[in-house]
């Protein structure tokens, strides 16, 4: 360690579960945790001998876990699906003998954005196709707060986090596609309902959005890398905004830091918002305000420049 330069401690003996931390934002919020000493439980479908429906073998939530260790933190990799309730009560069993507690819930699950189709009608849209999205985005998070926030409970001070994609403010509009809309509006309404239900136990609960997120599944689509993602600019004017996973694993790990976040509960965050409220930046040392640029290009402008809002 460079004493000049010490590794913060805020989370040493603090647990935590990052459901979904495959890839993504899921990882790196995972990674930023173990960073400020958490021990991370890290859960998802693809592991080194099982790939789920997404189809990714390039990710897995072993490497996730060793990411985390290698951080600072603990990492710990269990193949859970969100989906089969039996799978979550022993996920959520294990945490309980193995330490006794659980201080932090991110429900970063997910995996549907190949079962998205832009531009279709609801009727338009494969049934089977919209339903999945909603258990994935919808039912798997259901599934796990049920499991484990008894566990989470115990402890005053527990900290609940629903990754989702848009603010309350972004998402009055449509998104897109009936089932996305429905699959990314309702964590935000769960962060709410919970945040009701846990403040007579000291609890908190929020969602956080990232902004237009440069995820690995991103960056193949646009058939760049992270060194040279602003060759997609051409390709998408937006993707100018773009930020890394490190943002918002570093907003929800400063969240998870600080003593005071129960002033957010309840609230619909985005990691823009909380880089300004924290200090932090990304990776790159910039701090892009994804959604203050998006509203004013989805609003029909043209003069806005993305370099305003980095």
């Amino acid at each position: 360690m460079n004493p000049t330069n010490p590794v913060r401690q805020d989370l040493a003996g603090r647990i935590a579960l990052v459901a979904g931390a495959t890839r993504g934002a899921g990882r790196a919020i995972a990674v930023e945790l173990g960073a400020l000493g958490a021990t991370v439980y890290v859960t998802g479908r693809t592991t080194r001998d099982k790939v789920s429906e997404v189809g990714r073998t390039t990710e897995t939530i072993e490497e996730t876990a060793e990411l985390v260790t290698a951080a600072g933190g603990e990492g710990v990799a269990v193949p859970t699906d969100h989906l089969e309730a039996d799978q979550v009560l022993a996920l959520a069993e294990r945490i309980d003998r193995e330490r006794g507690r659980l201080d932090v819930l991110v429900n970063d699950i997910w995996g549907g954005e190949h079962l998205v189709e832009f531009g279709k009608k609801m009727w338009e849209t494969e049934l089977a196709h919209g339903m999945r999205m909603l258990e994935l985005g919808v039912k798997s998070h259901i599934i796990t707060s049920s499991c484990v926030l008894p566990l989470l409970v115990r402890h005053e001070g527990g900290l609940v986090v629903e990754i989702t994609d848009g603010t309350a403010e972004s998402n009055k509009g449509f998104r897109a596609n009936f089932y996305y809309d429905l699959a990314k509006n309702a964590p935000i309404r769960m962060a709410s309902n919970l945040a009701h239900d846990l403040a007579d136990v000291g609890g908190t609960a929020v969602s956080v959005t990232p902004g237009f997120l440069r995820s690995e599944q991103m960056l193949d689509h646009f058939g760049v890398t992270e060194a040279n993602w602003r060759d997609a600019i051409a390709k998408e004017p937006s993707f100018a905004i773009a930020e890394s996973p490190v943002y918002v694993g570093r907003a929800v790990a400063h969240l998870a830091a600080d003593p005071a976040r129960a002033r957010w509960s309840g609230r619909s965050l985005s990691s823009g918002q909380l880089a300004a409220e924290y200090g932090f930046t990304d990776a790159d040392g910039s701090r892009p305000d994804a959604w203050g640029y998006l509203s004013r290009v989805m609003n029909g402008e043209t003069d806005v420049s993305a370099d305003d809002y980095r």
